[in-house]
Parts: C-alpha cells; structure tokens; sequence
C-alpha cells in the first residue's frame, strides 16, 4: 500500500494506493522534533498527482510550522486522497487509508480537513488507533471546524486592534471566501461580533443559505478578494494571494483559515509593499489543530485546555504583528524565522 517517495524536505513521504478500494493518495510526514506528526486527512479533486504531491508536501510544512507556534508537542504531517468525496468516498477507501496509516505504527495523526468529516474518521478508526476528531469516546474532539473559527476571530481581534486601535469587529466590513466548515462557522461568530458580511464559495447553495442565516451579501468567487472591505477572509483554497490576486485586493488586512494562502514566499512583500496587513495563516488557523491535540494527547479536563491555548495563540499573534512592525518584516517573515528558531533549538 505505501511506496516511499524520496524527499530532500520532509522526514518521510508516501504514495498511498489500494486497488480494490480505488484508493490514490500520498502521506507526507514534514517533521517530527517537537512529537508525532499531526495533520488532517483531505479528500479533494486534484489535476493529478503531481498535483496532489505538491499539496501534501506544502500542507505537511505548514502543520509543522502551525504546531509549532500553537505550542504543542507535536510535529507536521499530511494525507491527501485523490478524487471527489461527494462520488467517489465509500466505507472500502477510507478504511484502506486507515491501513495505510496505521503501518506508519504512530508517527502520524491523521483527523478531518477538506472533505471529511467525523463519521469518515469513525471509519478510519476501524483500522487504526491514530486518528482523532472523532465525535464519540473518553477524548472525542468531534468536528474541529468550529475551534478552528473561534482561533481565526481571535486572531481578528489581534489585527484589529494593531491596525485601528480597538480589537471590536462591530461595523467592519469582512469579505469571506469559503464557506464550508470553517467559514460557515466563521460567518456566524462575525455576524454574532456586529460585522457585515460578503460573501462567496464555488457552491452556490452554501453561499444562499449564508446570505440568509447572516444577512450577508453574494459575491462572485472570482472576485471577492477585491471587494472594498476592511477584512478579506481566505476558508477555501491555498495560494489565493498571488501575482494576480495582490494588486486588486481590497482590503487593509487579511486573516483566514486557510492553509498556504501565499502562493510565494514573495508574496507577503508584495502585501506589505501595498500596506496590507496580513496575518500569517499557520498562527490564525491553529485553533482546529488545537482541538485535535487534546484528543491525541488525551487530556482531561479538555475545554480549559483548549481554551487557554487559544488565548496564548491570540497573544502570540499580537506579539507577531507588534515585533514585525518594530523590526519592520512582514509578519509572515517573522513569524516563519520565530518558528525556525524553535525547530532548531529542539534536539534531534
């Protein structure tokens, strides 16, 4: 089922393939100094492998970069599955995934991310002991989405009050890409926090029933990121903040749950150079993360926990934005050298 792939970059790297379940997929283990490698478990259409191996091994990164800054003893790892979950997902493929996982004997945590959900990973659980979200059990973490969101309001906050003075959302005006799990769950915690909405997703049924829970206003996808909004939030896709994306955005900052939102490293500095306040993603979206580790690292009682984590997340994010404007850095650059500092200080 596995074939190791070779990797200048990562630990340890997997083709995943089952042929009776019509499993295709890849493993990415990025590293593992602070603790197993943790990182969820997406299911999406890719243009083909190439693709698909280029995602596992950016996501994989990103969680090593992520689990770092949220303080937890875990490290970086990915799955991506090749193929539709809405046609292609049965009880036979995911639980071919979770024998793959499994044969890795615990150096990776999978859980739920795009596409999932936590009856799939019930499924997973079948076959192997390392997979957390799970709605059911003496630690069940359920759905992480909704911690997630609340991490990505706090970070908000910490935005805010670095770029208006105040860390209230009431009256700003927040443009949403994504409305799936998180960013439904985003739209919901905003509209309670007074904000006014625009919205967009590839779904439109999504984006229909966002406009009627929250008032909201529809725009197309292909051009939210350039509404005239104090805030655009990125809940889809990686790499919506590129060469094209850039010169049009409208916004003064951006803060979303997605993962690799910068298509390059280059990109902050074209953000920062159009003075865009951007908020690196890896420390606004730790909070699904965060949920995901008190089940994996069994702790009880588990809400103080996560909530005093996402407090300190906050914080770190506050800390970020004031050193970068000290030091004069795009928080993104900072907050990657912060996190590199860690990694290395950390005994192999």
């Amino acid at each position: 089922m596995l074939t190791r792939l070779a990797s200048p970059t990562h630990e340890e790297v997997y083709r995943v393939e089952d042929h009776a379940s019509g499993l295709r997929g890849f493993i990415a283990l990025h590293s593992t100094r602070l603790g197993p490698a943790a990182g969820g478990l997406r299911m999406r259409v890719y243009e083909g492998d190439d693709a698909a191996l280029e995602d596992v091994l950016n996501l994989s990164r990103g969680m090593s970069y992520k689990n770092a800054a949220a303080g937890l003893p875990l490290g970086g790892g990915k799955a991506v599955i090749l193929g539709d979950p809405a046609r292609d997902k049965t009880p036979a493929l995911l639980r071919a995934m979770g024998r793959a996982i499994n044969m890795l004997q615990g150096r990776y945590w999978t859980a739920e991310d795009m596409g999932m959900s936590p009856e799939d990973m019930a499924e997973l659980a079948r076959e192997t002991r390392f997979v957390a979200g799970l709605d059911c059990g003496a630690h069940a973490s359920g759905d992480p989405s909704p911690v997630t969101a609340r991490g990505v309001l706090g970070a908000m906050r910490a935005g805010a009050a670095q770029l208006w003075g105040t860390d209230t959302l009431s009256g700003r005006h927040v443009a949403v890409q994504g409305l799936g799990h998180v960013g439904w769950h985003l739209c919901h915690l905003l509209h309670e926090a007074g904000a006014k909405l625009s919205v967009a997703d590839m779904n439109p049924a999504h984006a229909d029933s966002t406009v009627r829970e929250f008032g909201a206003t529809m725009v197309d996808p292909r051009t939210i990121h350039a509404v005239d909004a104090d805030i655009f939030a990125p809940c889809a896709i990686g790499g919506v903040l590129n060469s094209r994306s850039i010169p049009e955005i409208g916004a003064k900052m951006i803060c979303g749950a997605a993962n690799n939102q910068l298509a390059t490293p280059e990109a902050a500095e074209r953000l920062r150079a159009r003075g865009i306040l951007y908020l690196p993603d890896y420390v606004a979206n730790g909070g699904g993360i965060i949920n995901v580790a008190a089940e994996i690292l069994r702790i009880s009682p588990r809400a103080p926990w996560v909530e005093e984590r996402l407090g300190a997340m906050q914080a770190r994010m506050a800390h970020i934005l004031t050193r970068a404007t000290g030091e004069d850095l795009s928080p993104a650059t900072l907050a990657d050298r912060m996190v590199e500092e860690q990694l290395l200080q950390v005994a192999v």
